[in-house]
């Protein structure tokens, strides 16, 4: 028998903070069939936000324990001693999963994690299904990050004020190259013409990559599941801007938790966490929040002004009912200002 049938196919799932990726694979395991999946997800920041909305959504074919976190640091700069051991611990589970799904942190570069899985422990055991990149379709069309990078490096070049490179546009960048599959996420969001121009700039960008049109991360798994890619064999079609050390350094960026008191009205808080992320230029927000005299408590997730809320499920009773909120910004961010805003 071919030994790559009894290899254990992996899906990475790359992307910048706030793409999608947790309600990409949350659609996923809500969906799947006939599949026994596991996920390793890795949080930027000590509060598992992420891991917690996958659980929550309590589909049978990713039990709880099939979840593990990682909030020791990015996996892409702790691969040997976090991620690796995982995956060995995930395959001697007695019931070992069908297909295993990372969700790498928004700084994650991809690259280093598919050369793991050239390691002689592990690849006999697990091959890379495929790598996906998904794409915030509007933050991208509002400019954060460079749709052209080589054009943004020869007008860095060109001006000596300029000391240091924007490590969004690497990571950014980095990811499409190591795509198979690219979601452009979050079109109901775009006109279509726009829509046409970033999957143009995407495709002139990463042209191996294939292109899917997503809203709130629809998509069906058999697409982004049984690629069949085998990325492992072909590293050097998968160029990266680290290369050859792929060192890159997170020192750019703040992360904090600021505690968030009980809130009378979502509604309200909502429009107040818009106003303050527009204020100190906030990259991301997400956390969950109490609301007064409601048994459910309150998801929140931003990127930049955009926020999204709703009541995922009810509080347990062995767990504190209290808010807490994860923020990211670029480096210098007023970590006091920010609290005391939130504090109000």
């Amino acid at each position: 028998m071919n030994g790559a049938l009894n290899k254990v196919p992996v899906t990475i799932v790359t992307g910048f903070l706030g793409a999608g990726k947790t309600t990409l694979i949350r659609h996923v395991l809500e969906n799947v069939r006939g599949r026994r999946l596991a996920l390793i997800v890795n949080e930027f920041g000590d509060v598992g936000v992420d891991a917690e909305i996958l659980r929550s959504c309590g589909a049978e074919s990713c039990p709880d324990e099939n979840i593990v976190e990682l909030a020791n640091g990015c996996l892409c700069c702790t691969v040997a001693d976090d991620f690796v051991p995982t995956i060995e611990a995930l395959l001697a589970h007695e019931k070992r999963p069908d297909h295993i799904v990372v969700e790498t942190s928004g700084l994650a570069l991809p690259k280093p994690l598919v050369k793991a899985f050239d390691w002689p422990d592990l690849r006999a055991r697990v091959t890379v299904d495929g790598v996906i990149a998904v794409v915030d379709g509007p933050a991208v069309a509002e400019g954060r990050f460079a749709n052209d990078p080589a054009a943004v490096q020869r007008q860095r070049a060109a001006d000596a004020s300029i000391e240091h490179e924007n490590p969004l546009e690497e990571v950014y960048e980095d990811q499409l190259l190591c795509a198979d599959l690219v979601i452009l996420n979050k079109a109901d969001l775009l006109q279509d013409a726009k829509i046409h121009s970033l999957s143009a700039e995407i495709n002139a960008a990463a042209p191996r990559a294939k292109i899917v049109v997503t809203q709130l991360g629809k998509i069906e798994p058999n697409i982004l599941l049984g690629l069949g890619a085998a990325a492992e064999d072909d590293l050097a079609q998968r160029p990266s801007r680290h290369d050859p050390d792929e060192a890159h350094d997170h020192d750019d960026f703040d992360t904090f938790v600021v505690d968030v008191s009980a809130q009378k009205d979502p509604g309200t808080f909502v429009e107040r966490l818009k106003s303050i992320a527009a204020d100190h230029d906030i990259l991301r927000m997400k956390g969950f929040i109490e609301v007064a005299g409601r048994p459910m408590r309150l998801l929140v997730q931003g990127v930049g002004a955009r926020f999204s809320h709703h009541f995922d499920r009810s509080w347990r009773a062995d767990e504190p009912r209290a808010g807490r909120l994860v923020v990211i910004g670029q480096k210098g961010i007023d970590r006091g200002a920010i609290t005391a805003a939130l504090a109000r």
